[in-house]
């Protein structure tokens, strides 16, 4: 299958765009008992937080008092008996770290700001289009459940879909691809009839006054 044929137009597999890396590897369950861990762990937070009547601030605070009380106790036992400290990693964020989370933020925010422009301006149709339907999905999914249920939800997707992708990637690649070209065709067929009508008309109405 060409690479016209694939999503996106995409010549690398699905583990190269994923980063290649260890990220990747869990998500595409290649490190399975990794995978399983992680989503084994998140379904116990998501039930302590559903059964227990627990907020996320409250669960937070609780564990960090109890593991800061752990450390400090050890630490006092440790300096009377004389026994080592408790291994502590150097907890310091370095300047190049802060850098590259800046400059990471910022690249992030323009590329924001310049799309959320280029809609306001009408410069982009199929711009506006996707992000309207996005934040339409995200409006309803959103009265259905709560924030935690859904980052639940999208963890397993994240860890789900794409192994399952993986494993199928040519019968979805076909039939999507179908699906995208007659989608293509709505939309050209729509953006000539409506969208640069309109434009025509407030063109003329602008020449005029």
């Amino acid at each position: 299958m060409g690479s016209s044929d694939r999503l996106f137009n995409r010549h690398r597999t699905l583990h190269e765009i994923l980063g290649g890396g260890l990220l990747a590897d869990v998500i595409l369950w290649r490190r399975k008992n990794v995978t399983l861990g992680i989503l084994s762990i998140t379904l116990c937070v998501w039930l302590v937080f559903e059964k227990s009547g627990y907020t996320l601030l409250s669960l937070a605070s609780s564990v960090l008092l109890l593991l800061m009380t752990t450390l400090f106790l050890w630490a006092k036992s440790a300096a009377i008996l004389n026994r080592p400290a408790p291994p502590l990693p150097e907890l310091h964020l370095s300047e190049e770290m802060a850098n590259e989370m800046a400059s990471f933020i910022r690249i992030r925010l323009n590329a924001l700001l310049s799309g959320f422009q280029n809609i306001s301006l009408g410069k982009d149709s199929r711009l506006f289009f996707k992000v309207a339907t996005s934040l339409l999905v995200i409006y309803f999914v959103g009265g259905l459940t709560d924030f935690l249920t859904l980052s639940y939800t999208s963890l397993v997707i994240v860890l789900t879909i794409p192994a399952l992708y993986e494993r199928c990637e040519d019968f979805v690649d076909k039939y999507v691809m179908m699906g995208y070209r007659k989608l293509l065709q709505l939309y050209i067929k729509l953006d000539y009839e409506y969208v640069n009508r309109f434009q025509n008309e407030d063109l003329v109405k602008t020449k005029l006054s």
